[in-house]
């Protein structure tokens, strides 16, 4: 038996899929993403982006949208009875590697100082919306 978690602070899935689930003593999140926490998934709502009227970048800040998705995977944990210093593997995407990987490690570095779970990032084509990272993590739940 698995219990289905929604965040109601956090941005609103792009699916039909619960932010997180806990079975056991273990949590599984759903994919995060860097949208403004309480937007839906039609919202353009991603700090550090702005596009134009055809869908391209006018502005693009990615230290914003790592930030953004660390304080939603928080705001996830949180309202599901867990807390960052209980992640124990988190899988990040990327949809440029090249270009955005070191911004990445650097701010990671400063989120988890003193928790350092296992991580896997992978470089992936897009995701379903037009953010440039999501983290899928896996945290233990009292």
């Amino acid at each position: 038996m698995s219990d289905k978690i929604n965040a109601s602070n956090a941005p609103k899935p792009v699916g039909l899929y619960p932010h997180a689930r806990k079975v056991g003593n273990l949590l599984f999140l759903s994919g995060v993403g860097p949208r403004t926490a309480g937007s839906n998934a039609n919202d353009s709502a991603v700090p550090g982006l702005e596009l134009d009227h055809n869908g391209n970048f006018k502005a693009f800040d990615f230290e914003a949208q790592c930030r953004s998705v660390f304080d939603n995977v928080k705001l996830i944990l949180e309202a599901s009875g867990s807390s960052w210093d209980k992640l124990v593997d988190v899988t990040v995407f990327l949809v440029n590697m090249k270009r955005d990987f070191v911004t990445y490690n650097r701010v990671y570095a400063e989120y988890f100082k003193d928790n350092q779970p296992c991580r896997t990032t992978v470089e992936i084509n897009s995701l379903p919306t037009p953010i440039a990272i999501e983290l899928k993590c896996i945290a233990t739940i009292d």
